[in-house]
């Protein structure tokens, strides 16, 4: 994959459940005490062609090899406002322009969706998905929020209105 080109999402499926819980342990790995729990906080990546809430959608990128090599979700928790989630992409693929492309893309269809407000919620540990967020026109807010799950998370509340 050049840095001009990126793979084709589709959607996930049930199929990928094990290629994401990799991608997630390969990107957690950079993080002391990040843990991947498909059990409590990571329900969702068990069955990922399954319908997501609130009309939302989860899709994956495949590497050359076919493998899993990036992903990226979307919600609407309510009128006119989008919700981000699961962007993760492997470390081997990072500096491509993977994750820009990712978020644009589900820019897109929430703009199709007739959102006009994205939020997220990201790990106070992935300091450079923070960078990518501001690069990409989204605002830290003072919000902060504690999962209480396996890896002590703590997570920054982002927003941008299109």
């Amino acid at each position: 994959m050049s840095e001009t080109s990126h793979p084709t999402l589709r959607e996930a499926e049930d199929r990928d459940a094990q290629d994401l819980f990799g991608l997630l342990s390969l990107c957690f790995a950079d993080y002391p005490g990040c843990f991947v729990d498909p059990h409590d906080d990571l329900r969702d990546l068990r069955a990922p062609g399954s319908p997501r809430p609130n009309d939302g959608a989860f899709w994956v990128a495949e590497d050359a090899s076919g493998r899993v090599c990036a992903c990226v979700s979307i919600d609407f928790p309510e009128a006119g406002t989008a919700e981000l989630h699961r962007l993760y992409v492997r470390p081997d693929q990072r500096g491509k322009g993977l994750g820009s492309f990712l978020v644009q893309a589900v820019e897109h269809h929430a703009r199709e969706r007739g959102a006009t407000y994205m939020f997220l919620w990201s790990d106070t540990r992935f300091t450079d998905a923070h960078r990518l967020y501001g690069k990409l026109g989204y605002k830290r807010t003072d919000r902060r929020r504690d999962l209480g799950d396996i890896s002590g998370s703590s997570e920054y509340h982002f927003e941008k209105v299109f």
